[in-house]
C-alpha cells in the first residue's frame, strides 16, 4: 500500500490497523536537541482517546504511547523517532456480519474495489483509529514549531447547523465541555442536538478550526508546494473531511475585489502588516505573517444504527443495520487531528525554507 508517509524533510510514516495489535508512527527529519518523551505525546492523544464522554465511542483505549527509538537521554537525536500505541479494547466480532457487505458512507467497496479484498474489523487502516498515529507526530511537530513562538488554537467550531457566536468566543470554555467549543451556549445546544440524533439511531458532522499564530511571512512555494495546498491536503487526508476552507473561504466567491484584498500598512514598530485578514494569513502560497486561519468540515459519523440499503461482495441486496461501539459526532475527537496534521504541513514548510536563499544558508554555516 503507498500513501501512508508524509512531508518531505519532516516525514511521517503511519502503520498499524484498528483492531490490530499496535499502531504507530516513525518520524524522519525531526531536528536533534529537541526535548522531548512521552509526557510530551500523551496529552495530544488524551485528546483524542475514545470513551471520554458520552459523545464519543464506548470502546475504551489507555492509548498509552511508547516511544521507541530516536530520543536519548530526554532529547531528540535526528534519527528516526518510532513511537507505539498498542490497541487494548478490540472486539472485532462486533464487524462479523460486516465481512461480507459494503456499510454505506465507508471505504469498503472502494478498498474492495483497488485491493481485492478488504479488513472489515473496523476498517483496518481506512479507520479513524489511524488518526492517533498522526496525532502522536503532530505534538512532536507542535513541540517543535513552539521553540519558535508558533501557536495553534483549535477547536469545534460547528456541529450540524449549530455554530459558535464570534462575539461570545471564551478560549478557557474550550477544554471546559467535552465538544471542545469556545462558546458554553452553543456548546449546551450542540450537545441536544446530537442527543436527539443519537435517540433518532442517527449521526451529525460539524466543523474544526484552527488559528495558527507566530508563523513568519515567507513559508511555502509559489506553484505546487504552496502552503495552503499543502495545508488543504495534509486536512483532506483525514477520513472523514469533505471540505477545507482557508481564510475567508467560500465567501470570497460573493465578495468584491475591494472588499477581498488585505490592505498593507505599517505598525509602530516599522513592521509591514496587514489591515485585514480575509486570505487567512497565506497569498500566492506563502504565509505573510498575520494569523493562518484553517476550518476543516467534516460529514457525518457514517456508523449509524438506522438501517441502511446496501449490497454484498456477491452484489446481493440487503438492508444493513450496523451494530458496535462508534462515535454519534466525529468532530470533537477530531479538533487534535486537525491541529496535529496542521502542523506537520507547516514544520515541513518551516524547514523547506531554511533553503530559501544564499544568505541563508551562509549564515547558517558561518555562525
Amino acid at each position: 500500500m503507498a500513501g501512508s508517509s508524509f512531508g518531505t524533510i519532516f516525514r511521517i510514516t503511519t502503520w498499524g490497523e484498528s483492531h490490530g495489535k499496535a499502531l504507530g508512527v516513525v518520524i524522519d527529519g525531526c531536528p536533534a536537541g529537541l526535548p522531548l518523551d512521552e509526557t510530551d505525546i500523551q496529552p495530544f492523544l488524551d485528546r483524542r482517546r475514545p470513551g471520554q464522554s458520552e459523545f464519543s465511542t464506548p470502546r475504551t483505549e489507555e492509548d498509552r504511547v511508547e516511544i521507541l527509538s530516536g530520543v536519548f537521554e530526554g532529547k531528540t537525536t535526528g534519527t528516526p523517532i518510532s513511537m507505539l500505541v498498542y490497541n487494548r479494547s478490540q472486539r472485532s466480532s462486533d464487524y462479523g456480519e460486516l465481512a461480507e457487505c459494503y456499510r454505506p458512507g465507508h471505504a469498503d467497496y472502494t478498498f474492495d474495489a483497488k485491493y481485492g479484498f478488504r479488513d472489515y474489523r473496523g476498517g483496518g487502516r481506512s479507520s479513524g483509529r489511524e488518526t492517533l498515529a498522526r496525532v502522536a507526530a503532530g505534538a512532536v511537530a507542535v513541540k517543535l514549531l513552539g521553540q519558535f513562538g508558533i501557536r495553534f488554537l483549535t477547536y469545534t467550531r460547528s456541529i450540524g447547523d449549530i455554530t459558535i457566536r464570534d462575539d461570545s468566543f471564551d478560549e478557557e470554555e474550550i477544554l471546559r465541555n467535552p465538544l471542545y467549543m469556545p462558546d458554553r451556549e452553543a456548546a449546551e445546544r450542540a450537545a441536544d442536538h446530537i442527543r436527539q440524533m443519537r435517540e433518532e439511531h442517527d449521526s451529525v458532522g460539524g466543523c474544526v478550526e484552527t488559528v495558527i499564530t507566530g508563523l513568519p511571512a515567507g513559508i511555502g512555494d509559489t506553484v505546487f508546494e504552496k502552503l495552503d495546498a499543502n495545508l488543504a491536503k495534509a486536512l483532506m487526508s483525514i477520513g472523514a473531511v469533505k471540505a477545507v476552507e482557508i481564510g475567508d473561504g467560500v465567501r470570497v466567491g460573493r465578495m468584491t475585489g475591494s472588499a477581498a484584498n488585505d490592505g498593507f500598512r505599517m505598525d509602530e514598530d516599522g513592521r509591514v502588516v496587514k489591515s485585514s485578514n480575509h486570505a487567512g494569513g497565506i497569498m500566492g502560497g506563502m504565509s505573510d505573517g498575520s494569523p493562518v486561519i484553517l476550518r476543516a468540515v467534516f460529514k457525518p459519523t457514517p456508523s449509524i444504527f438506522k438501517p441502511q440499503h446496501t449490497v454484498t461482495k456477491g452484489r446481493e441486496e440487503l438492508e444493513l443495520t450496523i451494530k458496535g461501539r462508534h462515535d454519534p459526532v466525529i468532530v470533537p475527537r477530531a479538533v487534535v487531528v486537525v491541529e496535529a496534521m496542521a502542523a506537520l504541513a507547516i514544520v515541513d514548510a518551516l524547514l523547506l525554507n531554511m533553503t530559501a536563499t544564499v544568505d541563508g544558508i551562509m549564515k547558517f554555516y558561518r555562525s
